[in-house]
C-alpha cells in the first residue's frame, strides 16, 4: 500500500469519525507519531527521535503532558520489580528476576532533549512517567508538535518486551518508546507501569528502523520502500494508520511466510524453523484464514490490510495489526495462543477501551469470542478436540468454584490494584467472559448476537466504557440493563433462586414457588417438563428491565408476569393440572452463574 492512500485512509477515518464523535459530544485525542531508530546490536541499545502532532480535541486548557518510559520497570527496585516480588501470588515469568538484572541486561529509555513547537520545555522522570511542563498550554482544538531525542536500552526478556527471549528470539519490541499518555473525560491516564495493562492515544505512526542488515524486520503497519544506502545497516520503514500502539520484533534466523486472504487480508508468519515449530506453523495458515472468515461474520468486519503472526516475547500478547507469541508449541496450543491474540484486534486494537480500568472488557470479551472460535475450528476439523454444544459452561463451573474461595474482587477494581494475579486473572478473563455469556441469557442469543456486531461497529475506533456497551445493548434488545452491570461489575454478588415447591390452586391450575436466596436479581428461565415428556418454557423478567426476551437461540418463551427485585419470593400461575408436571427447573440451560443448583430443580414425585 502506497504511502498516499495510507495518509488518505487515515484523514478520511479521522475527520468522520471526529464528525460522528462531535455530534454527540464524544472526543478523543489525536497523535501522529514520527520516529527515527537507529539500533546498535552489539550493546542492544538504540538512539531514537520522535517528532509527535498532538491535538487536544478535549474541552480542556492542557498546560503539561505525561509521557510513559515502560523500560524504565525493568530496573532493581522499580515498583514492577517491587510489586512482583510482594504480591501473594507473583507470576512466575516475573517473580525476582527483575531484581536480579546487571547493568547491560536492565531495560531504560532516556529523555535526552524535549521541545514543543522549538521551544525546550521542562521535564523530570518519576520511575516509568516522564513529566512535562509545557512552554505553552495546549488549548482547545489546537496542535502542537513536541519533539524529543531519547536513548534506550533493551531489557533481557522477562515480560512482553526484551531481547533473547526462551526460544531464541533475538528482540521482541514492545512498549519500546516515549509513548505519550491518554487524556480523556476522566483526565490523565499516566498510570506507573507495573506489568499489566495499557491504553493509548488513537493516532498514525511512521517509524523508521535501521538495523544489522541480516535483521529481519516484523511490525505493526505496512511496510515502505526504502533506497538503499552505503550503510551496513538496513532500513525498514513502516505507516501505520489509525492505530495506538506500535510493535516490531527482529532476528537473523526470521522465516517468513504469507497468505493473502479472498478479501485481499495479507497474513504474515514469522517464525524460526526448528523441529518445535516448522511443522505447526505451517498448518497455522490455512487455519487462521478460516478463523478469519468466522470472526469478521461474528464479530465485525477486520479494517486494516495486515496482520502478523511473530514468534517472540514470553507468552502471548497483542498489539495493532500483529501479535506476538511463544511458537515452540502443540499445534492446537499455537492456534489455541494465535486465535486470542488475534480476538484483541477487535476488543482493544480496534475498541480501545482502557485496559487499567476496564481489564476485563479486553481480555474477558477476547476470551468469550475465542472460545467461540476455537469450538467453530473443531467443529470444522481443523484442530482436535470435542466439539462443544457450549462453550462456556466451564467458565461458569470455573468462576463458581473460585468464589468459594473468598479471593474474588469486583471487576470494577483497576488492573493493578488486585491483591493478587489470581482474583486478575480470573476476574478480567473468566468474569469477564461471564458478562458477555449472561448478557446473552438475559436478552437472548439473536438479540446478544446482534447486539454485539452493533457494538463493534458503533464504538470502533474510539474508547468504548462499559456504559457504551450497555447502551449499544439496551437498544438492540429493548431492555434496561444497567442494573445488570451495576451488580455484576461493581459488586461480588451473584444469584441463587430455587423452586422450593408447587401445589394446586383453586382453578385446579398449578402453582410454582420460587424463592430468591442471593443477592443479585435476574429474570428467571423456568422449564416444565410434563408427564408425556413435552416441555414447557417460561421467564420470568425483572419489572425494572421493563421488557424480556421471547426468543432465545431454538427455544421460545411464554412470558410470565415481572418479579419486583425486591421481593423474596413469587409465584408461578400455570394453567396446568398439577398431575400432568413431572418436573420443573430454574435455568435448564446452565448457564444462569446460580451458586447453588442443588435447589434449581423439583421433581413431581418429590413435591411436599
Amino acid at each position: 500500500m502506497n504511502s498516499n492512500r495510507l495518509l488518505l485512509s487515515s484523514l478520511l477515518v479521522f475527520f468522520i469519525t471526529s464528525y460522528a464523535f462531535s455530534q454527540n459530544g464524544y472526543w478523543q485525542q489525536h497523535a501522529k507519531y514520527v520516529m527515527d531508530i537507529d539500533f546498535a546490536v552489539a550493546k542492544h541499545q538504540y538512539i531514537g527521535t520522535q517528532t509527535l502532532v498532538y491535538t487536544n480535541n478535549s474541552p480542556d486548557t492542557l498546560t503539561q503532558v505525561f509521557y510513559h518510559l515502560f523500560l524504565n520497570a525493568f530496573q532493581p527496585n522499580s515498583m514492577m520489580d517491587i510489586r512482583s516480588r510482594t504480591i501473594k501470588d507473583p507470576d512466575s515469568r516475573v517473580s525476582d528476576r527483575i531484581q536480579g538484572l546487571s547493568a547491560d541486561e536492565i531495560g531504560y529509555e532516556k529523555v535526552e532533549t524535549l521541545t514543543q513547537d522549538g521551544k525546550p520545555a521542562t521535564f523530570a522522570v518519576e520511575g516509568t512517567v516522564l513529566e512535562v511542563n509545557l512552554p505553552n498550554p495546549i488549548l482547545p482544538g489546537a496542535s502542537t508538535t513536541l519533539a524529543l531525542t531519547f536513548q534506550a536500552q533493551v531489557p533481557k526478556q522477562i515480560r512482553r518486551t526484551g531481547r533473547d527471549n526462551r526460544e531464541g528470539i533475538a528482540y521482541s519490541m514492545a512498549q519500546w518508546y516515549p509513548k505519550l499518555a491518554e487524556y480523556d473525560y476522566m483526565g490523565w491516564h499516566a498510570d506507573p507501569y507495573v506489568g499489566r495493562e495499557f491504553y493509548g492515544i488513537w493516532g498514525d505512526f511512521d517509524v523508521t528502523i535501521h538495523i544489522d542488515s541480516n535483521y529481519l524486520v516484523a511490525a505493526t503497519g505496512y511496510l515502505q520502500p526504502t533506497k538503499p544506502t552505503a550503510s551496513a545497516k538496513k532500513t525498514y520503514r513502516f505507516l501505520a494508520p489509525n492505530v495506538h500502539d506500535f510493535l516490531w520484533a527482529a532476528d537473523p534466523d526470521y522465516r517468513h511466510t504469507t497468505l493473502t486472504r479472498k478479501d485481499g487480508l495479507v497474513l504474515n508468519f514469522y517464525y524460526q524453523d526448528g523441529p518445535a515449530t516448522t511443522e505447526n506453523w505451517q498448518q497455522l495458515p490455512a487455519i487462521m484464514d478460516r478463523a478469519f472468515d468466522y470472526i469478521n461474520a461474528n464479530f465485525g468486519q477486520y479494517p486494516y490490510q495486515k496482520y502478523s503472526f511473530i514468534q517472540g516475547g514470553d507468552g502471548g500478547m497483542e498489539y495493532p495489526m500483529a501479535t506476538l507469541i511463544t511458537g515452540e508449541r502443540t499445534l492446537n496450543s499455537l492456534v489455541g495462543v494465535s486465535v486470542h491474540e488475534l480476538m484483541h484486534s477487535w476488543y482493544q486494537m480496534v475498541l480501545g477501551t482502557n485496559e487499567s480500568l476496564y481489564p476485563w472488557m479486553d481480555e474477558g470479551f477476547t476470551s468469550y469470542a475465542s472460545d467461540e472460535v476455537m469450538n467453530y475450528l473443531r467443529s470444522q476439523g481443523l484442530i482436535s478436540g470435542s466439539v462443544e454444544s457450549d462453550p462456556h459452561l466451564n467458565d461458569v463451573t470455573g468462576y463458581l468454584n473460585f468464589v468459594t474461595s473468598g479471593m474474588a474482587e469486583p471487576l470494577s477494581t483497576h488492573a493493578d490494584h488486585y491483591t493478587t494475579n489470581a482474583a486478575y486473572g480470573v476476574g478480567s478473563y473468566v468474569k469477564g467472559a461471564l458478562f458477555l455469556y449472561q448478557l446473552q441469557y438475559i436478552m437472548g442469543e439473536q438479540a446478544f448476537k446482534a447486539g454485539l456486531l452493533r457494538y463493534f461497529n458503533t464504538c470502533k475506533f474510539r474508547h468504548p466504557t462499559p456504559n457504551d456497551l450497555i447502551r449499544v445493548m439496551e437498544k438492540q434488545a429493548n431492555l434496561e440493563l444497567d442494573w445488570f452491570k451495576e451488580y455484576f461489575v461493581n459488586t461480588n454478588h451473584l444469584p441463587d433462586y430455587a423452586v422450593t415447591g408447587m401445589e394446586e390452586g383453586k382453578r385446579k391450575q398449578t402453582i410454582v414457588h420460587l424463592e430468591k436466596i442471593g443477592v443479585m436479581p435476574m429474570p428467571i428461565d423456568v422449564t416444565i417438563t410434563l408427564t408425556n415428556g413435552d416441555q414447557l418454557n417460561y421467564t420470568i423478567p425483572l419489572s425494572m428491565m421493563r421488557g424480556a426476551k421471547v426468543q432465545d437461540g431454538n427455544t421460545t418463551f411464554s412470558l410470565a408476569p415481572d418479579w419486583p427485585w425486591t421481593n423474596p419470593t413469587y409465584d408461578l400461575d400455570l394453567d396446568i393440572a398439577t398431575k400432568k408436571i413431572a418436573r420443573i427447573e430454574v435455568d435448564a440451560s446452565h448457564r444462569m452463574l446460580d451458586t447453588n443448583r442443588s435447589n434449581n430443580l423439583l421433581e413431581a414425585a418429590n413435591n411436599k
